[in-house]
């Protein structure tokens, strides 16, 4: 059995990518308002939601189950508007590796798309793949969209 792998999804939005990107960048801690699937998200550790040394708790529903996570910016690449989340403890201790990667892709016809990649390293073969968290990826960013969409700011 696979104990490794990547999981990917691509998904077109109607929002302008640089919106997207931006409240991913720097207005992450707007996410649990826009999106219904986010309950609550608070700073668990550091000064500034945006420091890759900060570390985030989530609290989160999958396949209508309350999960907790924390969360780490591992990377942002502004030029390439992508982000490397790290996700670790709470629910997420039968993983050595979770990863969420967030890619903005801009098209010639001024089109958006996003592109997430789940990249993840199970403890051993009795954890499931977390298809799971790919259906969360695809709803969260449908709401997240659809408010953007509207124009709205984020902050509430």
């Amino acid at each position: 059995m696979v104990l490794a792998g990547k999981l990917i999804t691509e998904l077109g939005i109607k929002s302008p990518g640089e919106k997207f990107f931006k409240l991913f960048a720097s207005e992450l801690h707007e996410v649990h308002k826009v999106c219904e699937r986010v309950h609550h998200a608070k700073l668990h550790e550091g000064e500034d939601w945006h420091h890759n040394d900060s570390v985030k708790h989530w609290t989160y529903v999958i396949d209508g189950e309350v999960h907790t996570c924390n969360e780490q910016v591992e990377e942002v690449d502004e030029q390439n508007k992508k982000i490397t989340f790290k996700l670790f403890g709470g629910d997420i201790e039968n993983y050595k590796v979770l990863k969420l990667i967030l890619e903005v892709i801009i098209k010639d016809n001024g089109t958006s798309a996003l592109r997430w990649t789940i990249d993840y390293e199970k403890n051993n073969e009795n954890v499931d793949t977390p298809n799971g968290w790919m259906d969360y990826l695809s709803k969260s960013t449908r709401d997240i969209d659809g408010h953007l969409v509207k124009g709205e700011n984020v902050v509430l």
